[in-house]
């Protein structure tokens, strides 16, 4: 893994102002993202995942925008861009993959016309070259007679297909950094591993670093090298994915684990975090956290917690569980 950061997110604050008041769907979330790197985004929907990908892309639509805070890629500045400027970053340099495929591909053009159309947005290739390039990349990523598929629409493909030239797409004008929203949530077991298993080499193969955001620490705990746990808009856990798994200082990242169902025994009903998460319009004072958690304490209720680290592994929060024994 080089040692370059490709992205640095400071203080990243995301406001959607509604008629109903401000929901704070990003409030203060900051990491860094170096080359060849896979950081895991989890937390239960609502979180805020999805919305720090999309405000890093700049694709937060009114009533949202950004508020406050840095995004910067290798050292450039991403709020404030204008918009000819953000689009020359979007799918050259950052590229997103969305969870539903059809949010990418349009189904009234074949998968090759979409494939030179976003090749030939960003370059000058000759069009035998981005023919050349469309066969290469599915061709990587499995999909068999790549060349053939060129000439099908996504109707004609099956949802793992689909995904896979959804991520094709991503690919194509060779990205720095990905943004993977959840792109396999909606597959079987089995073409779920598959998929991980080649977006893993791709990260080793050629140094792309990716943002993998997805509510199943599973997932996450096959792919990622750092994990960041989001609630209620904030960053309340985050370390490399061994410590943060193997030894969660964090209730909430504590109550995840135990959801899992590969976690309970067999005829055992399955643990579950009590409660749901908070309005991000009422979000309660404190730690966001605490009408959920069987640690809470006085201060919890009043006082927002400091990020606390044991090293390269931080939280938030009054009453850490203990750490873990080496």
């Amino acid at each position: 893994m080089t040692a370059d950061v490709a992205l640095a997110v400071a203080d990243l604050r995301t406001h959607f102002f509604t008629r109903a008041g401000v929901v704070k769907a990003v409030d203060g979330v900051s990491f860094t993202l170096r080359g060849g790197e896979v950081l895991g985004l989890v937390g239960e929907s609502g979180s805020g995942k999805s919305i720090t990908g999309f405000s890093i892309l700049g694709l937060v639509d009114d009533p949202g925008r950004i508020v406050g805070g840095s995004i910067r890629y290798r050292g450039r500045e991403l709020v404030g861009l204008r918009a000819a400027e953000l689009r020359a970053v979007r799918g050259r340099e950052i590229a997103m993959v969305f969870q539903d495929p059809m949010m990418t591909l349009n189904p009234m053009l074949a998968i090759g016309r979409q494939m030179d159309l976003a090749l030939a947005a960003h370059g000058g290739r000759p069009a035998a070259a981005r023919r050349a390039r469309s066969v290469e990349i599915l061709g990587r990523l499995g999909i068999p007679e790549p060349a053939r598929r060129l000439a099908a629409y996504p109707h004609e493909l099956s949802g793992g297909m689909r995904q896979r030239v959804a991520i094709a797409c991503a690919l194509l004008n060779r990205p720095s950094v990905i943004i993977a929203d959840e792109p396999t949530t909606a597959l079987d077991v089995s073409i779920q591993a598959q998929i991980l298993r080649e977006m893993t080499d791709l990260v080793r193969d050629t140094g792309v670093a990716m943002i993998w955001i997805s509510h199943d620490l599973a997932v996450v705990s096959s792919v990622a090298q750092r994990v960041a746990v989001m609630y209620a808009g904030r960053i309340v856990e985050d370390g490399p994915v061994t410590a943060v798994l193997r030894g969660p200082r964090h209730p909430y990242t504590r109550g995840l684990l135990d959801s899992l169902p590969a976690q309970g025994r067999p005829g055992e009903p399955l643990a579950q975090i009590p409660g749901t998460t908070p309005s991000l319009l009422t979000r309660p004072a404190g730690c966001p956290f605490h009408p959920r958690c069987g640690r809470a304490t006085e201060p919890c209720r009043t006082a927002e917690p400091e990020r606390r680290a044991d090293g390269e592994h931080g939280f938030r929060c009054h009453n850490p569980l203990p750490e873990a024994a080496p």
